[in-house]
């Protein structure tokens, strides 16, 4: 029998809240440099059987930066150490093809595979801000090729992570055998890119490998999800836009010779809960009195791609070329204007409330029915939920809507195995071909 499909539930981790003004907030806590606010959240989403903890990240700071963003730990760093206080969660970490090095990251989250006993997973982007170059001894490459790098980058990771046999180290004392040296697997990789001989010197991590996530919506973001990822992070605003999101990419995911159901679609979902719909309505209400428009319009500026400067902020955004960094957020953000009629102030304030991504206001119930109606109807197999502040947001969020959802039958009571492949119902993947 086919196992009742189920939703997947990420944490999406920002110290500070996702609301911009969310560190504001009486019962607030902050920020991303705070680890033991860290660790408790974290502690929280297991015990409520979340699927994974996810950290995103950018390689730059500044003054008017997001609260949540203008300082934080290096990611990696920070799932290691999140590796020792937890004992299920998926552990999940953003990493740059534009801005690293393949092998120094397959070595990274296959030793965060290790210590976490099979529970890693690699966000994989391509960096959209040119300003990032800024901190690094090269120029920032145009949208298609951050692309076309990132498509070798994946592809050289997950050859490094097959350079041993699963049985390679036989560590046999008689003969004086460390590693059979037959069950090697040289990469010896020659691209445009790169060229990566290996082998990785580390062995072949517990998952196979590390679980691989995408959250590029735009059309080359699109196929490399398809041929590689195993969960798609998305920004929906409406059930229409992300059933035809979700469509899309599911078809391009067959096309690649996969399942459909071998990738999880999961967008991004902010609630904001009350015991009544007013009630909800006023907290979020409360934080965006905290919010004036010079702290809303860098966020707005830097997904739209544009300075708006010189337009006015109580008047339409105006037509304005796609952007070559977040193509796709750009998209959204403009297509959520027109539709709704929204001033520039007022999207600005959308995006200090959820920078892009669906907001939802109601009792838990409300919450619920509204995550059940995605679900049922193929807009998402999942949510990366985004509290608007921490710790209260998300404990709002697992004391009262995650039991509706396991009362439905919709979501877990248990975890049902140990490494997250097994909480997304995955298969360990067979070695790649030599």
């Amino acid at each position: 029998m086919t196992a009742k499909r189920q939703i997947h539930l990420g944490l999406f981790l920002q110290g500070a809240g996702h609301h911009v003004s969310g560190w504001r907030h009486p019962q607030a806590e902050a920020g991303s440099e705070n680890f033991d606010l860290l660790r408790r959240v974290s502690v929280i989403a297991e015990k409520a059987k979340f699927d994974m903890v996810f950290l995103a990240d950018g390689l730059t700071s500044g003054v008017d930066a997001h609260p949540s963003t203008i300082a934080r730990f290096e990611p990696l760093t920070l799932l290691a150490a999140l590796a020792l206080v937890t004992d299920k969660i998926g552990l999940a970490a953003t990493s740059s093809t534009t801005y690293g090095e393949p092998y120094h990251t397959a070595r990274a989250f296959s030793s965060i595979d290790h210590l976490s006993h099979g529970r890693a997973a690699w966000n994989i982007v391509t960096t959209s801000y040119a300003r990032t170059a800024n901190n690094f001894s090269k120029p920032h490459p145009e949208h298609d090729e951050r692309y076309a790098v990132a498509e070798e980058f994946v592809d050289v990771v997950r050859g490094l992570w097959d350079s041993w046999d699963d049985d390679a180290f036989i560590k046999n004392k008689e003969t004086g055998v460390y590693a059979d040296p037959s069950k090697v697997r040289l990469l010896d990789h020659k691209g445009k890119y790169y060229s990566v001989k290996g082998p990785l010197n580390i062995p072949r991590s517990p998952q196979g490998h590390p679980i691989l996530i995408q959250a590029g919506s735009s059309g080359p973001g699109q196929d490399l999800a398809a041929r590689t990822a195993d969960v798609v992070f998305t920004a929906q605003q409406s059930l229409a836009e992300a059933q035809a999101f979700y469509k899309s990419l599911k078809t391009r995911v067959e096309k690649a010779g996969r399942h459909a159901d071998d990738v999880a679609v999961m967008p991004g979902f902010l609630p904001v809960i009350g015991r009544t719909s007013e009630e909800a309505a006023d907290k979020l209400a409360e934080l965006d009195q905290w919010t004036d428009l010079k702290s809303a319009m860098p966020l707005l500026e830097e997904r739209i791609g544009h300075s708006l400067a010189d337009y006015d902020p109580d008047g339409p955004l105006p037509d304005l070329p796609i952007s070559d960094q977040l193509r796709s957020r750009a998209e959204l953000l403009t297509a959520l204007a027109r539709r709704e009629n929204l001033t520039i102030r007022q999207l600005a304030l959308r995006v200090a409330a959820g920078r892009g991504h669906h907001i939802v206001l109601g009792t838990p119930v409300e919450i619920a029915d509204r995550m059940q109606e995605w679900f049922d109807g193929r807009a998402a197999d999942g949510f990366n939920v985004m509290p608007p502040f921490f710790p209260e947001g998300l404990e709002d969020f697992t004391q009262s809507v995650v039991p509706i959802l396991q009362e439905r039958g919709l979501f877990r009571t248990e975890y049902n195995g140990s490494t997250l492949r097994d909480h997304l119902g995955l298969a360990r993947p067979p070695l790649l071909s030599p």
